[in-house]
């Protein structure tokens, strides 16, 4: 703590200290003078003279306690100052909905750890770089489920995305509804007063849905638009493909992914389509939506200085108020 305090103490005047540099010449000084004002005489033995009593021992205590008087004083002149520098950030930001596929093939490792966990670390890394949106969260597999409504308490948001499983832990029904997840995000997201509105939309899958699904693709695509949401579609995983490609790895068979669902949900809501390989190519389409999507962010920064030199003010006067006591006191001399 004491270290802390004083990490963050400047001083205003620090050309001051170099008056430090007069205390050696005063000791000098006053060692000389001492030595020239003591009386001299010839004797056999000095043993009766060896008597140290408290009054010898504390001889140059006033000189000592005026030299830390002058020290104090001295460093009071340079101005000491506990400094206090915080920043705000404030702005005008967009509203983001993630929304996520947690069906049982985002635990494939070809995007190592697994799909899942490659994608969590980039959607942590995108909300950390977004410090004035708000951003919520939407999962899907075989239903929707809204994980983290919109917010601007992106704490929250990130320990959402931490503790994403499959399948939500399993509580969430097994398939690809990704009807049912854009439509559930494009509802939450709707009610946003934003004037910018934003949907990415992940997943590594096509539609898997069983016949009692609630909402289709292309029904929840005339949704989005009508409510004038804007959608980025990302394809995770390998593959072959003709959309915006990136990331290095093999290709595999694309039968499991639906580009072409992906692309027209992207094209008629004003987003983009991009396929992800790896994680370093995942990382590199959330940098670019990053740039897409611009936020006004004005960051204010605030500066507390408080002067600390009354304490050494003090420490003078004590330091000076001692001397006077000892030099009446103890050390008096008499005629």
């Amino acid at each position: 703590m004491i270290y802390e305090w004083f990490k963050n103490i400047t001083f205003a005047w620090p050309e001051n200290f170099i008056l430090l540099g007069f205390i050696p010449f005063l000791t000098f000084w006053y060692l000389r003078r001492r030595a020239r004002s003591q009386a001299a005489m010839t004797v056999s033995t000095t043993r009766f003279l060896n008597v140290r009593s408290a009054r010898n021992r504390m001889v140059h205590w006033p000189f000592i306690l005026r030299m830390l008087a002058v020290a104090c004083i001295i460093v009071a002149l340079a101005r000491p100052q506990h400094r206090n520098d915080y920043e705000k950030t404030e702005g005008e930001g967009i509203d983001i909905m993630l929304c996520m596929d947690v069906s049982g093939s985002m635990g494939d490792p070809d995007i190592p750890p697994s799909r899942i966990e490659a994608a969590k670390a980039v959607a942590e890394e995108f909300v950390t770089n977004r410090p004035v949106d708000r951003i919520g969260l939407v999962i899907f597999s075989g239903e929707s489920f809204t994980k983290c409504p919109i917010t601007p308490d992106h704490n929250t948001l990130i320990t959402q995305i931490r503790s994403l499983e499959l399948r939500d832990g399993g509580y969430l029904a097994q398939g690809t509804l990704i009807g049912e997840g854009l439509a559930t995000a494009v509802d939450r997201i709707s009610s946003s007063p934003s004037k910018s509105r934003v949907i990415i939309l992940l997943t590594d899958g096509k539609e898997d849905a069983p016949d009692t699904r609630l909402i289709d693709p292309l029904t929840a695509l005339e949704i989005a638009k009508a409510k004038q949401v804007k959608v980025y579609t990302i394809g995770m995983g390998l593959g072959a493909s003709s959309a915006e490609d990136i990331g290095g790895g093999p290709r595999a068979s694309d039968d499991f992914l639906d580009e072409g669902l992906l692309q027209k949900i992207a094209t008629e809501t004003g987003g983009r389509f991009f396929r992800a390989r790896d994680k370093d190519g995942l990382s590199t389409i959330y940098a670019l939506i990053d740039k897409l999507e611009k936020s006004k962010v004005e960051i204010i920064r605030y500066k507390k200085i408080e002067d600390k030199f009354h304490l050494l003010i003090l420490c003078a006067l004590a330091f000076l108020l001692l001397e006077m006591v000892l030099r009446t006191t103890i050390l008096k001399k008499f005629p």
